[in-house]
């Protein structure tokens, strides 16, 4: 179980078995990804609830607990309803699907992890496995607590090169001249001194700043922070403190 360490604003500062979080979680972890029943983002209500029954399913039929999947596509009560069932099987860390979808959809990002985070049990764990690098910073605010790093092998493939503020594609903007071995360690340091950046920022209570400043990179994380501080100031001043 995720111990949390301490707070600046929602944003979570933990400590699971030897690991500092937020994090990336080790692609070697002990806990095996329980079967779910996969459903497209876009989709009828319908076919969304039969998703999050059969992911239940699944759940309850397996020898192990570890990682849940939160299906429920685009509908946050599915999700809300997948994750309480998954959580109560034992299951420490939920896994959110459609991550890659959910960046290109400010308001469905910040109302579906938003809900989960304020109806799951503190000390259970939010993976979001699919991470665009600027992203970050924001998602660990509103309490992600654990990463994926596939993407930084998936960008090195198609020849991007990430930074903490952007990515770029090598053929337009020729930043360095990386192979594909050079490029693929490269993506994977930013991931890293990003997760460092924000852990030690939580520390010293200047996530907030951090935030402003990454989300000025794009549009998405732009539109998000400025629907979080108008939609979501119950939320943020739950563990806000006053000065």
């Amino acid at each position: 179980m995720l111990e949390i360490m301490m707070h600046d604003g929602p944003a979570r500062l933990g400590q699971y078995l030897d690991l500092n979080t937020p994090n990336i979680l080790p692609g070697d972890s002990s806990l095996s990804l329980i079967l779910d029943e996969p459903m497209p983002y876009n989709v009828p209500l319908s076919l969304a609830e039969f998703s999050v029954k059969k992911t239940i399913e699944n759940a309850k039929e397996s020898d192990e607990t570890g990682i849940g999947v939160v299906q429920g596509s685009k509908y946050p009560e599915l999700r809300v309803k997948c994750a309480l069932e998954l959580e109560k099987m034992g299951n420490e860390i939920l896994m959110v699907a459609h991550s890659d979808e959910l960046q290109k959809r400010p308001l469905d990002l910040l109302n579906i992890i938003i809900n989960l985070r304020e109806s799951i049990h503190p000390n259970t764990a939010l993976y979001f496995p699919f991470v665009k690098i600027p992203f970050i910073p924001l998602l660990a605010y509103i309490g992600v607590d654990f990463f994926g790093d596939a993407s930084n092998d998936i960008y090195a493939d198609l020849g991007m090169l990430t930074t903490p503020h952007k990515i770029y594609d090598q053929k337009e903007y020729e930043i360095y001249q990386l192979n594909h071995e050079e490029l693929r360690n490269y993506n994977r340091n930013t991931m890293d001194f990003v997760l460092r950046e924000v852990r030690e920022n939580i520390k010293q209570g200047t996530m907030r700043n951090l935030v402003e400043e990454r989300c000025c990179s794009s549009p998405e994380t732009m539109t998000a922070l400025r629907v979080l501080d108008r939609d979501y100031t119950e939320f943020l001043d739950k563990y806000t403190p006053l000065y």
